[in-house]
């Protein structure tokens, strides 16, 4: 296998620094679910994390890791949601201000939780990608610690330790399918299963009309996109990180594009078969799997739901547009 930017051993080590202070998550077969998808289907629930997303792991490794004039200086990020409640979380878990970035018309729910943790929040720009920009302006400016979402190694060595929970508690698996927005997520799996499971096919799984990672891993070079205006506000990403870029072309084993109409179905069915709710990158897994349901037949398969920060505008659509 070809040497990763971040190390097996980088996960096993933020594992150990993060216990402390976030649980195991559960990882459940529902078997209505795995009946319907015709394959044995676990769910590991990331939306049980107490920010509701996967991405407090990454935060809560990185912040740890910070000097005491960092944390002092602050820190900032750019987000439409999860990875901006990871930092705020963290930052006042370790005593560091948080700063952060977010789009105009960006959930506000989670604009909402992010300032309750005791964030300060600035609104800029059309989508998330021009809200990275202003960002990168307000570090330079006032000399905080930026943290990207992707391209940093103690984040994705940090999300990574979910991959090794999954692993250990059923060490043979065919196929793990995770959601992609920026990548950590995906990137932490592959570093994991590489070492654990090399035989486990990874599939990434991202919007059609956010699609920007999958063309990039296809084509093996970096495409962006004019716009990523989908219903899975954690997917709407226009432009790859080249750090998890770099992981995904090595390792990932498969991408598939997902309609808006599968997001909804994905999120109606986790909600009707599991009593879970599901954000729409959260669910992108399940929907994946119904779309793969043919190839995948028989297979043990694990869907990463890796957050379930739906607002609720974006569930009653599902309520009402939902096919199941």
């Amino acid at each position: 296998m070809e040497e990763l930017p971040v190390s097996f051993e980088e996960v096993v080590a933020a594992r150990d620094r993060i216990a402390k202070y976030l649980p195991r998550t559960p990882l459940y077969e529902y078997p209505g679910l795995s009946k319907l998808l015709g394959l044995s289907f676990y769910v590991k629930h990331e939306n049980h994390q107490p920010v509701g997303a996967f991405k407090v792991r990454g935060g809560v490794n990185l912040i740890s890791q910070l000097s005491d004039e960092e944390k002092q200086r602050g820190v900032m990020c750019a987000t439409r949601g999860n990875h901006g409640l990871s930092v705020a979380y963290a930052a006042r878990l370790f005593g560091a201000r948080a700063v952060i970035v977010v789009p105009e018309g960006n959930n506000p729910e989670k604009n909402a939780a992010m300032e309750d943790l005791g964030a300060e929040l600035v609104v800029h720009g059309r989508d998330f990608d021009e809200a990275v920009v202003k960002a990168d302006e307000l570090k330079s400016e006032r000399g905080y610690r930026y943290i990207h979402s992707a391209n940093e190694p103690l984040l994705i060595a940090g999300v990574g330790t979910y991959a090794l929970e999954v692993f250990e508690a059923i060490p043979r698996i065919d196929a793990i399918i995770v959601p992609i927005g920026l990548g950590s997520g995906i990137s932490g799996v592959s570093i994991v299963a590489k070492k654990l499971s090399p035989a486990t096919r990874i599939i990434g799984v991202q919007a059609e009309r956010a699609p920007a990672v999958c063309l990039s891993w296809r084509k093996k070079t970096v495409v962006t996109t004019e716009s990523a205006d989908t219903i899975a506000d954690g997917l709407a990403t226009r432009v790859p990180a080249p750090f998890t870029l770099e992981i995904i072309n090595k390792c990932v084993d498969d991408i598939v594009l997902v309609s808006e109409q599968e997001i909804i179905d994905g999120v109606g069915l986790l909600l009707r078969e599991t009593h879970n709710l599901a954000e729409g990158a959260g669910a992108a897994s399940t929907a994946a799997a119904y779309k793969l349901r043919e190839e995948l037949r028989g297979k043990t398969v694990v869907g990463v739901l890796s957050g379930g920060n739906i607002d609720r505008p974006t569930l009653r659509t599902v309520l009402e547009k939902s096919r199941f």
